[in-house]
């Protein structure tokens, strides 16, 4: 099966890629993604999406999903204290 991989912010540049489709054999994981194909990422902290929606390493993948990897994202402004 082929899955596509998108990467966004710092996790782009520390894997050296922005996208790439990774062929799997049939009942991988996000796990089994992560580890053959982004292995330098172990380290890193961030989210994985499948297809728009949050998803763990145990996650089972489909072809023509999409998964992406996000950085934890902070800010905004904090409301005024009452």
């Amino acid at each position: 099966m082929n899955v596509r991989l998108i990467l966004f912010a710092g996790l782009r540049q520390a894997a050296g890629f922005k996208s790439d489709t990774v062929s799997l054999p049939e009942s991988s994981t996000v796990g089994d993604l992560l580890d053959s194909r982004v292995p330098t990422l172990r380290d890193r902290t961030f989210y994985v999406a499948v297809n728009e929606e949050f998803a763990q390493r145990d996650t089972v993948l489909h072809d023509g999903d999409e998964v992406a990897l996000l950085p934890p994202v902070s800010g905004g402004i904090q409301p005024p204290s009452r």
